[in-house]
């Protein structure tokens, strides 16, 4: 008599687990790399060869997706120490990046203990943003990881050790909400050579930004600061600066000394991209404005200028940045609403600026206006020597008075007669 034949259905289910346990080692690793750490964890249960794939994971990130925010605050620290604790515990090879970033993260002793681990491998990208809380205070450990090329640290205060001679391997470097003396501030900088994109914000403990740094290619700053100078920066191309207070353009001038502006562009020779935001136009109207710079910037192609239009020294050293770009392609104006309340300057628009002609400029974008005087002079000043220009697009800080703005833009003369004027509601 013939025997039965077993079901086929278990066969095929392991077959499928075999299939899956014999995945190429590197098309493991980019599913891994792709999920979060908690749920790479979670494949240790589809076969025995998986049990502990995840722990050769080189990038360690624990935030949010670890652990729910929706609980008490003190379980969730508990709980994120315990990951933290359990994943560093058994894992095995090499910790190419660690992030450390939760909401309710405060700045537990628990990091010291995982800074001084990873300082002991070759990590080369640490980000660590605490939340809440005062600024923690880095262990002397962070400094001895030498092969960094990526640091990043939210609310933090740095205190590095005597012996620290930088970071000789460092590429990208953000620090916001941080705490850093004068000198360790300068040193920092000088003594990362590799350095290419530096971020700063919110910060405290200097005030004068020296900025040395011969690689140096992105630099985004916003906060408050007395000063900025840029040393051996010529390869520098992005630039984007904020200063959160007014500047103090009272401050009189020593004989012979040149001003805000022209010594900002010395070391700026190819800079592509500049930013001037908050109230950094004031800081580079202090002292003597050119009406060109000596050297125009041959390679800024976007400028974005947040400007008080009612203000001649700022105007002066706008007109100052458009004459020396010969180049420009797209131009920003940002309004500050909170000055534009009433029309004071009149005419310096529309004084003998004409030769002032802006070949390449494509694409204009202007915010925030509301309409007085000075700011249509302005407009009526781009649309007349743009013959290139493409479009112009306006954006009102209000709705009050907009029909009657939009009927003086429609009457402007346009040097370019393929210049469209884009009115959009504030």
């Amino acid at each position: 008599m013939k025997q039965r034949e077993p079901p086929e259905l278990p066969r095929k289910l392991e077959t499928e687990l075999d299939r899956i346990s014999s995945l190429p080692a590197h098309v493991i690793d980019q599913i891994l790399s792709q999920l979060s750490i908690r749920d790479a964890v979670r494949t240790s249960v589809l076969s025995r060869k998986w049990r502990y794939k995840w722990a050769t994971i080189p990038h360690l990130v624990f935030d949010s997706q670890c652990i729910s925010s929706a609980q008490d605050q003190t379980l969730v620290k508990n709980k994120l120490v315990n990951i933290v604790d359990h994943v560093l515990l058994l894992h095995n090879g090499p910790i190419i990046k660690f992030k450390l970033s939760h909401r309710d993260l405060l700045g537990v002793s628990d990091i010291d203990r995982w800074i001084l681990y990873l300082s002991r491998s070759c990590i080369k990208e640490f980000i660590l943003e605490i939340w809440k809380g005062h600024r923690y205070k880095v262990p002397s450990s962070l400094f001895n990881c030498q092969n960094l090329i990526h640091l990043e640290l939210f609310n933090c205060l740095l205190k590095p050790p005597p012996t620290f001679k930088g970071f000789r391997n460092l590429k990208s470097l953000d620090l916001q909400h941080i705490t850093l003396s004068q000198y360790a501030f300068e040193n920092l900088i000088s003594s990362c050579p590799l350095l290419e994109r530096l971020t700063l914000m919110n910060f405290d403990g200097f005030t004068h930004l020296k900025i040395d740094a011969p690689n140096l290619q992105f630099f985004d700053i916003g906060g408050v600061f007395d000063d900025v100078i840029f040393e051996n920066t010529f390869h520098l191309a992005l630039v984007s600066i904020g200063l959160y207070v007014n500047a103090k353009t009272e401050l009189p001038m020593a004989p012979g000394n040149s001003g805000k502006l022209l010594k900002f562009f010395v070391h700026l020779p190819h800079i592509r991209r500049l930013e001037v935001q908050s109230y950094f136009l004031k800081y580079l109207a202090i002292g003597n404005v050119p009406s060109r710079l000596p050297r125009p910037c041959a390679d800024l192609n976007y400028l974005s200028i947040r400007i008080n239009f009612n203000d001649l020294e700022e105007c002066l050293a706008a007109l100052c940045l458009l004459r020396s770009s010969p180049n420009l392609q797209e131009l920003e104006m940002l309004a500050r609403p909170e000055e534009t309340c009433i029309g004071v300057l009149t005419n310096f628009w529309e004084d003998d600026h004409w030769n002032s002609m802006f070949s390449q400029l494509q694409v204009v974008k202007i915010v925030g206006i509301s309409g007085i005087k000075c700011e249509l002079e302005f407009i009526n000043f781009v649309l007349s020597n743009s013959p290139s220009l493409e479009r112009m697009t306006v954006k009102p800080a209000s709705a009050d008075g907009g029909w009657d703005l939009l009927k003086e833009l429609l009457r402007f003369r346009r040097a370019s007669v393929l210049a469209e004027i884009i009115f959009l509601d504030p």
